[in-house]
């Protein structure tokens, strides 16, 4: 018996599918103790984490380790000071201290802040204030030591700070340190709804929100992990992601320990298809997810033999037919779409016992109640677009869905107006129950696999002398899904020409990670605009698609 199975009940139907899930736990639930902790003191050497880099180096990790080593983590932060409720960012890329410090702060009740070490100056300088954190551990890579002492440096602020493996000025070594520390922890009692991570996600006005999710997040991921994922017990599963994204909540952790399956970290900067597959390859990963992007290039560059994969999957944009029919062709395996977001868990998925539909976001998840409703509120009839919208149990809790955005009620009370969750995502359904994905009711950007916020590029673009207005929107792109691409109505004394708009994308990349480069530049004598004087990005998608055609 699997360990997630203490924690649920599973209603399935006469073909052994699943039709219902509902969750059981106690009220002082922590995935840290009650579930890394009891896998490792009955299964100690169960492989938990197989690590490798790209320079060879290895290592594999039981729950026995994981238990251990995140106990002597827990006491070195317990010692300088950290306890529950405090928040605690983490820059760690895929580096395996990762694990040991999610596990360490669940533990000490202290509220994880994942972040990805492509952030600027002026990112950390947001993030740091809006979530008051009290302490950082970081990687000593990517200059992400010098971004943070400066950005620190310009706020005039003082906090703990921490670097992993290597020594670096202004840091503690945390690797080290807790080499040193006592491999035992006394439980410290949380509630399982007590605030446990929380994940900055970019909107469509204004700087990224703070999605605050509960202890019971974790549990929210079986159906993530077993049902679409397929990762099975004592398996081996493989998420592309870096560990400042929710995707790494998805596919490298909770839900995957909870089925029994070990977790795949390979740890890189530039992506490579012929490395990722070899990775596959030498460690037998059973299970593999990753953003369309991923796939395109495997598509493009020629996938090897995999014989020990089972099972693939996808999420995070739209994944192109081509590149499921050729990927499904060369493999044998169909490409599995699933849906959801930062706020929420996996809504929506070619789940295991249905034929996967390419291009399809298949069908909803049992562990959620999920219509399409319109702009007025009333459900939409087959083929018809609509609003997906979470409709809560009765009594109004609903695990897997965020708990608060950070310091921001009225927008938390926004997103469940008239008793239900809008994600703001269009999409319709077909006359078989398949939920086909339509656009975004807002202007959220998703490329390569990221989502971008236009105002966080606006924001950049209106600093440099020539841009009297402009508006940033996605706009197709083979390889990212889609690209950035800044429409300019440039100032007085300024000529549209070549040199100033690779002039313009090196003033503002410089100034943004990378994620969030401008790809393109359009100039533009005005804007297309509301009655009110808003810009309408709807009209410009439009006109790019036409373009396109």
């Amino acid at each position: 018996m699997s360990i997630y199975q203490k924690f649920c009940t599973e209603q399935m139907d006469g073909q052994g599918n699943l039709q219902k899930l509902r969750l059981q736990f106690p009220d002082n639930f922590n995935f840290g103790y009650d579930v890394v902790d009891v896998i490792a003191d009955e299964m100690p050497d169960k492989k938990a984490i197989v690590w490798c880099n790209t320079e060879n180096k290895e290592y594999v990790f039981t729950f026995s380790d994981v238990k251990r080593y995140s106990n002597q983590m827990a006491n070195v932060l317990k010692k300088a000071g950290i306890s529950k409720g405090d928040r605690v960012m983490l820059v760690l890329k895929r580096h395996y201290e990762y694990w040991f410090a999610a596990v360490a702060l669940h533990k000490l009740g202290a509220v994880m802040i994942p972040a990805t070490h492509m952030l600027t100056e002026g990112d950390y300088i947001y993030r740091i204030k809006a979530s008051e954190v009290k302490a950082i551990i970081c990687t000593a890579q990517d200059d992400v030591p010098i971004k943070i002492k400066t950005a620190l440096k310009n706020m005039d602020k003082q906090l703990q700070l921490w670097c992993v493996q290597d020594d670096v000025p202004g840091f503690k070594n945390l690797t080290k340190m807790m080499e040193q520390a006592d491999k035992e922890f006394m439980r410290i009692e949380t509630q399982a709804s007590d605030p446990m991570i929380i994940y900055f996600t970019s909107g469509t006005t204004g700087y990224p929100k703070g999605v605050v999710h509960d202890y019971t997040y974790p549990l929210a991921h079986i159906v993530t992990a077993k049902y679409w994922q397929h990762a099975e017990d004592n398996g081996l599963h493989f998420t592309v992601a870096e560990t400042g994204w929710a995707k790494a909540s998805w596919g490298k952790i909770y839900g995957q320990w909870l089925v029994g399956s070990a977790v795949m970290v390979y740890d890189f900067d530039n992506f490579d298809p012929k490395q990722l597959t070899a990775v596959i390859n030498r460690y037998g990963v059973t299970s593999f997810c990753a953003p369309p992007t991923v796939y395109r290039y495997l598509v493009r560059k020629g996938i090897p033999d995999m014989p020990s994969l089972k099972h693939a999957s996808t999420a995070g944009e739209m994944l192109a037919p081509e590149v499921f029919r050729k990927f499904t062709e060369r493999t044998g395996l169909p490409l599995c779409e699933g849906y959801g977001q930062t706020e929420t868990t996996l809504l929506m998925a070619n789940f295991n016992g249905a034929e996967a539909v390419e291009g399809s976001m298949g069908k909803i998840s049992p562990f959620y109640d999920i219509e399409l409703r319109s702009k007025d509120g009333r459900p939409v009839p087959v083929g018809e677009i609509g609003e997906v919208v979470i409709v809560p149990p009765k009594n109004g809790k609903q695990p897997g869905v965020f708990t608060a955005y950070l310091d921001n009620q009225e927008q938390y009370r926004y997103v469940w107006r008239g008793g239900v969750y809008h994600t703001g995502d269009a999409a319709y359904r077909d006359e078989n129950g398949y939920y086909w994905f339509h656009g975004r009711f807002d202007d959220i950007i998703k490329t390569g696999g990221f989502r971008v916020g236009p105002y966080e590029v606006e924001n950049v673009l209106m600093e440099h002398p020539a841009v009297v207005e402009c508006s940033v929107i996605g706009v197709p792109d083979k390889l990212r899904g889609q690209a950035i691409k800044a429409v300019i109505v440039p100032g007085k004394g300024y000529i549209p020409t070549k040199e100033l708009e690779l002039e313009i994308k090196e003033f503002c990349n410089r100034k943004l990670a990378e994620y969030k480069w401008i790809r393109m530049v359009e100039f533009v004598e005005e804007m297309p605009k509301t009655i009110s004087g808003k810009i309408q990005k709807s009209a410009q998608r439009s006109q790019e698609l036409l373009a396109a055609e």
